[in-house]
């Protein structure tokens, strides 16, 4: 049970509560390839049953760290920041976004965008789930969206979400890991069919990396 001061703290981002970082290269994507500082911010109630941090959902595993702490860690590293989860918009991103941002980084977020947007973003990467959709400001900034492709009524999904996001977002079509041999195929046929999307792989699941 946390303290009073500190769930205060949590809700005004002074704290959040902090499940992993780490340096890697961005295996996703429209900056696949290229290195990034992943901070994984614990707490999702999205539920996605393919989900591969399940370990995420439940903030109160992941214990509360100061903002000032994690911006330090991430400083040392790359010039990119990408802050993930779980779902990292369930917080408040104002004062971690503003801190790294105070540190000439640029600053990335991936999110079903399933709660108000906070924060300020270099790169908005949304992933829409079916069960908890976008609140509308997500999709008028995201950057890119990435459709999760785990089965064939995905396309549909897919189209749908495509026609609310704002133009300029680049469009991505990511098989499911579990799926990948009987998806990626269908996605292939379906990019070459519909030029305007493009295809997501998790690099970094073929390369070993976190």
């Amino acid at each position: 049970m946390l303290s009073k001061e500190t769930q205060l703290a949590v809700e005004k981002g002074e704290m959040l509560p902090l499940m992993e970082e780490f340096y890697t290269i961005q295996g996703e994507g429209y900056h696949t390839g290229t290195a990034a500082y992943f901070i994984r911010i614990g707490g999702c109630d999205v539920g996605c049953h393919w989900c591969d941090v399940k370990e995420s959902w439940n903030a109160e595993l992941h214990p509360p760290t100061h903002t000032d702490t994690i911006v330090d860690n991430a400083s040392k590293y790359a010039d990119t920041v990408v802050v993930t989860g779980g779902e990292p918009l369930t917080w408040d991103m104002t004062l971690l976004t503003q801190k790294l941002k105070d540190k000439n980084l640029k600053v990335h977020i991936e999110t079903s965008g399933a709660y108000p947007v906070s924060g300020i973003w270099d790169w908005f990467c949304l992933s829409p789930k079916k069960n908890k959709l976008p609140v509308a400001d997500a999709y008028a900034i995201a950057s890119e969206l990435k459709v999760i492709v785990y089965n064939k009524h995905d396309f549909t999904f897919a189209e749908e979400q495509a026609a609310k996001v704002n133009p300029n977002a680049i469009l991505f079509l990511q098989p499911e890991w579990s799926k990948k041999e009987e998806m990626t195929p269908l996605i292939v046929d379906y990019v070459m069919n519909n030029p305007k999307w493009r295809v997501s792989l998790q690099t970094h699941k073929y390369l070993n990396i976190p």
